[in-house]
């Protein structure tokens, strides 16, 4: 199967400009500057299909078109703060190959007539904001950034902000109070980030994975991307397999490869003895799908939506039978709770509680009624906040319970995991 954005990872020094210019890098940046209209590139990426590949997968060229056509100062931010638990691949993109993104952070900025850009990356990473700062150094010194890129009338400034570990700040409008120095707290919407967004002005925020891809459809074209995958889910896509297999890691397969192929062909399979339990598809707030609905479903976005879960982040967490269905709810539960910014009081109490009440289950003091609950505190929790952390943190527990609920009886009845199961706590 043919790699694209990872096609030479693992080539030293690819995050130097050097580097990267000797695989034809920014070779694209000059034939959209010189070869194409702003709008031209907007249509193109919209007929390629590309959806954005932060956890929402909305149409990318769509997005664009939201802005509003006036003269206002517009915002492009690409949104490096990967955050959703089972989630790596950003990481990978930012550390090894830089410039990748930022020829197609430059590109979508031609494309939306941006003339500012914000790279805002999570904190932990420290080795992706020391090459991309490196990267912006070098595009700046050869003329890909500033006044009159690469002999045109463009001009684009680009600065990286580094958050400071706070996954709500992964949500657009958390993102953008934190870039004007504020508290991270996700505004209401309407009106929209595309209207009113950082400093008040139309924004377009795009992940670091969709951005990479914009280079690639330019160079190609819209025939060879909609080549890739099924319909409404083209290209490729960067799956994270993390979990009870034998080679975790970042593959880059087709989007809508059935996603037994991905655990047991691409990651290796099981380890020697040991039984699919469940996968969790999408990243941490994902519904849960079980092992005959796991083997059956194809890893494209519809068809997860159809399954009852999602594709998210592209986070594919594989559990196996020794693991404790209990517990790695209660892990989960766990991180929204410590993760909440606070904000809604049904998310930033009913977090808590949930965590409380798994937390005695798995310890062994769980008592006849917790179990539903859970459940109806998740029916209190679930569309009652501003941003989706709330419904997030409700998914992972409801499914958990409602396909897996002999496996939580079990535990309040026995006070211990099932037999088999190994504890990790």
């Amino acid at each position: 199967m043919e790699t694209v954005l990872t096609q030479y990872m693992g080539t030293p020094d690819l995050w130097k400009l050097k580097t990267y210019r000797a695989h034809g890098g920014y070779r694209i940046l000059e034939k959209a500057l010189k070869e194409y209209q702003p709008d031209d590139l907007v249509t193109m990426v919209r007929d390629s299909g590309l959806r954005g590949r932060g956890g929402a997968g909305f149409p990318t060229g769509v997005k664009w078109g939201f802005l509003p056509k006036d003269n206002r100062p517009r915002y492009l931010i690409c949104n490096a703060d990967e955050s959703e638990p089972g989630t790596f691949k950003d990481r990978l993109l930012l550390e090894e190959n830089p410039h990748q993104v930022l020829e197609g952070l430059i590109i979508s900025c031609y494309a939306v007539r941006v003339r500012l850009a914000f790279i805002y990356m999570r904190g932990e990473f420290f080795l992706g904001a020391k090459r991309m700062q490196a990267a912006i150094d070098e595009a700046y010194a050869a003329g890909y950034l500033g006044q009159h890129i690469l002999g045109t009338d463009m001009q684009l400034d680009v600065l990286l902000h580094r958050g400071a570990g706070a996954y709500i700040c992964g949500e657009e409008t958390g993102l953008i109070e934190s870039l004007e120095g504020k508290r991270a707290y996700p505004r209401i919407k309407p009106p929209f980030p595309a209207n009113i967004g950082v400093f008040g002005m139309p924004t377009v925020m795009n992940n670091v994975e969709t951005l990479a891809n914009i280079p690639h459809i330019v160079e190609r074209g819209v025939v060879w991307y909609n080549s890739i995958g099924p319909e409404r889910n083209r290209g490729t896509r960067l799956f994270c397999v993390s979990g009870k297999v034998r080679t975790p890691g970042v593959y880059e397969l087709p989007l809508g490869i059935p996603l037994r192929d991905i655990i047991f062909e691409h990651a290796g399979g099981l380890h020697e003895g040991r039984t699919l339990k469940a996968v969790i598809p999408g990243g941490g707030s994902a519904r849960i799908l079980t092992a005959e609905e796991a083997i059956q479903v194809n890893s494209d976005f519809d068809a997860l939506q159809k399954a009852g879960s999602m594709g998210g982040s592209g986070g594919i967490m594989v559990l196996d039978d020794t693991v404790c269905l209990v517990q790695s709810t209660y892990i989960i539960a766990e991180f929204f709770h410590d993760e909440s910014c606070g904000q809604c009081s049904p998310c930033r109490e009913g977090t808590g509680w949930m965590e409380k009440i798994l937390h005695r289950i798995e310890a062994g003091e769980g008592r006849p009624g917790d179990v539903d609950l859970l459940l109806h505190m998740g029916t209190n929790i679930f569309g009652r906040t501003i941003c989706p952390l709330g419904d997030a943190s409700v998914w992972p527990v409801e499914s958990a319970i409602n396909k897996f609920r002999a496996e939580f009886d079990h535990h309040i009845r026995e006070k211990r995991c099932l037999p088999g199961t190994v504890s990790i706590l």
